[in-house]
């Protein structure tokens, strides 16, 4: 357990299980919420259904709750959580399970997010303890912004700075980026601090994009090194410092286009020391992309040739590839740590969501862990969809499309009464930013559906979008309590994951760690874990 010795304390397995257990009573209530499908809401009365409550005072409810929020981000004492988030019926009706209470309903509601909860261990905390055996490494005066946007930067630094702490901390040089796609962590990687990585995506395309956008940059990094050090002499002195018209004209060219980017060939002394023979006969660049598609069950010999010790990553892996890295990261012995952002939870395989369809797997995306899975849990797709709604950017004004989703359900309205189709296996996509009104709206839709748009009258289209536009504010209101409700379904997923890790013998140290701004990355938190034999030492 020497790795493990100086790292920030976690919670234990009874500890967590004591908190999903808590959740889960609320779930039980509240996941029908979160289960209503938009496109359905006027089709099934969804709100007469659900809520037994007007619209207005379910709206004010939520916006005085959101407003009295923003100065407390502590966690709610301990007293207070178990007293008063147990007495289910005071939020929904026992008989019923309509929603009664919106105040209860968005208190409870927050008290279960991942950072009310107490799950994270502090992002600067981590680092200080990783920071045992920190080195200088070379090119570490490298800007992210001048290879990304500023969202994608945001998220790159601060995980490479994580990685490279855990890679330093454990004594590895070998990292695998998991779907690693365009390839702007593994670039940062091996560019700032001159780590050997493998950038594994399943996409051909961007495997191929990779090699060219490496060998554009082994032309242009000198360049761009010589003027990252000259902007940093000039920071120094005060200076005002104008970027070369060469690397103005050359830099998106090499860096925009799709995969990889690699430092120069000039390998420093501190670069030999770190990288072992086989690497040293390979191309001098330090990413490597490679096209594979990743299971569960993937050999990693198979597909890297000098596999050594080494620390497994993801920024942002779809579905199921984020919960395959942490199973293969349990079941592989080279593999020492991991360190995993997921993202599109609705593309996650659930266990238990279409059991009468005969799917025949034996490991799912969800759920991962033993208690999860004794309590055959489901959330669904619709359920895992709604953490989609991030309820950070909704509170900072980046509202909700509420007129585009609005026309969507009166659409099929339209589609169910005069088509008599109840269930649309087809998607109608973005047509609603190409549509100056709900009359063109319905007919580019109609058409894209292979629907016979002369079924319906111009009247008969207006008269469906006058009868529903005065109940438009039930459609706002529900997507609040879906947006509200949002935190608690990542927080299941995230508490299985974390379960999951506690639950192997072989492993020292988890943890989640949020690592990003929540506006800017929604899917901001960090499941990393460290096995036995990652000894500092």
């Amino acid at each position: 357990m020497a790795a493990a010795c100086s790292l920030p304390r976690t919670l234990d397995l009874p500890t967590l299980h004591a908190k999903l257990q808590d959740l889960l009573s609320f779930l039980r209530g509240a996941l029908a919420i979160s289960s209503a499908h938009t496109v359905d809401f006027y089709t099934k009365s969804i709100w007469q259904e659900l809520v037994d409550l007007p619209p207005e005072s379910v709206l004010a409810a939520l916006r005085k709750s959101a407003a009295e929020a923003e100065p407390r981000e502590a966690k709610l004492p301990l007293g207070e959580a178990e007293a008063g988030f147990t007495d289910l019926p005071k939020i929904f009706c026992e008989t019923s399970q309509k929603l009664l209470s919106v105040e209860a309903f968005a208190l409870t509601a927050k008290h279960y997010s991942v950072h009310n909860l107490g799950l994270c261990t502090p992002f600067e905390q981590l680092l200080t303890a990783l920071r045992v055996n920190r080195k200088q490494r070379i090119d570490e005066n490298v800007k992210t912004i001048e290879f990304m946007n500023t969202k994608k930067s945001h998220e790159v630094q601060a995980m490479s700075e994580l990685i490279c702490s855990i890679a330093d901390y454990c004594g590895l040089k070998q990292v695998i980026d998991m779907g690693s796609g365009k390839g702007y962590l593994s670039s940062f990687l091996s560019l700032k601090y001159g780590l050997n990585v493998y950038g594994i995506d399943s996409s051909n395309t961007n495997t191929h994009g990779a090699k060219e956008r490496n060998r554009k940059l082994k032309k242009h990094w000198n360049l761009y090194h010589s003027q990252s050090r000259a902007e940093s002499r000039a920071d120094a002195s005060g200076l005002p410092l104008k970027m070369p018209k060469e690397l103005e004209v050359q830099k998106e060219d090499a860096i925009e286009p799709a995969s990889s980017q690699v430092r120069n060939t000039e390998v420093s002394g501190l670069r030999k020391e770190r990288r072992n023979a086989t690497s040293r006969a390979r191309d001098s660049s330090i990413y490597s992309p490679l096209t594979s598609f990743i299971t569960a069950d993937s050999q990693l010999h198979d597909i890297i040739e000098d596999l050594e010790d080494c620390l497994m990553v993801g920024l942002h892996t779809c579905g199921d590839l984020a919960p395959n890295t942490l199973r293969i990261f349990a079941s592989k012995a080279e593999v020492k740590g991991v360190c995993s952002v997921g993202c599109c939870y609705h593309l996650l395989s659930e266990e238990f969501e279409n059991q009468h369809k005969g799917y025949a797997k034996e490991k799912w995306g969800f759920p991962m862990c033993h208690y999860l899975k004794e309590e055959r849990w489901r959330c669904g797709r619709n359920a895992r969809m709604s953490v989609c709604l991030a309820l950070e950017r909704v509170a900072v004004g980046q509202g909700l499309p509420t007129e585009s989703l609005f026309y969507r359900a009166v659409l099929q309205n339209i589609i169910k009464d005069h088509y008599g189709i109840s269930k649309c296996e087809q998607h109608v996509g973005k047509i609603y930013s190409k549509c100056s009104s709900f009359l063109e709206y319905v007919r580019m839709s109609l058409r894209k559906l292979g629907l016979d748009e002369c079924k319906v009258s111009e009247e008969i289209v207006m008269d469906y979008y006058e009868k529903y536009k005065p109940r438009m504010n039930e459609l706002e209101a529900f997507n609040m309590l879906k947006v509200v409700l949002a935190p608690c379904i990542e927080t299941l997923i995230l508490l299985d994951r974390l379960c999951y890790l506690k639950e192997q013998e072989d492993i020292a140290w988890s943890a989640l760690v949020k690592l990003f701004d929540p506006v800017q990355s929604p899917r901001c938190y960090a499941v990393i874990a460290l096995k036995k034999q990652c000894d500092p030492s």
